[in-house]
């Protein structure tokens, strides 16, 4: 009997502690429009980046090709020193022109504390943006739309309910 409570105990102690990761995590739909540009689709990551200007973790990657991520030269970096499986978080490039939308998890737990949300951007044989956008992860800036500086015209974040 005691081998049965324990057991009942440790099941609703993992489903309270998966509630609670999941509680901490939300959802936010993230509509970037491009720029008019002539070339190459851009490659574009999102990543966050932690207080300190550090890469922690790769949101989402416009792009599915490998071979050019080493384009994204920052990033890359970061991949090479501590790789990520970004399997599940990659989708095609953007053309000129193009709207996209996403959806990306973002931790809440690290909303006011000095973390960012960046966009890098690189098209073939053409200029390269290290921060493209770059959004502060605050209450704030996940409610305004940022303007890009070079093939991102900007990027709107929204909460998905």
């Amino acid at each position: 009997m005691k081998s049965l409570f324990k057991n009942i105990i440790a099941v609703l102690a993992i489903g309270i502690a998966s509630m609670t990761a999941s509680a901490q995590s939300a959802k936010y739909k993230c509509m970037l429009q491009m720029n008019s540009y002539s070339g190459e689709g851009a490659y574009i990551v999102v990543s966050l980046i932690n207080p300190k200007g550090q890469y922690e973790k790769t949101l989402y990657v416009m792009g599915d090709d490998r071979k050019w991520y080493k384009s994204l030269k920052e990033w890359h970096k970061s991949q090479i020193k501590m790789p990520e499986n970004i399997s599940a978080v990659t989708g095609a490039s953007a053309n000129g022109g193009d709207r996209n939308v996403t959806t990306l998890e973002l931790d809440e737990t690290k909303v006011n504390k000095g973390y960012k949300i960046s966009f890098e951007s690189a098209v073939e044989d053409q200029k390269y943006y290290t921060t493209e956008v770059e959004i502060p992860l605050t209450t704030e800036g996940l409610s305004q739309k940022t303007e890009g500086k070079g093939y991102i015209k900007f990027v709107k974040l929204s909460k998905v309910e």
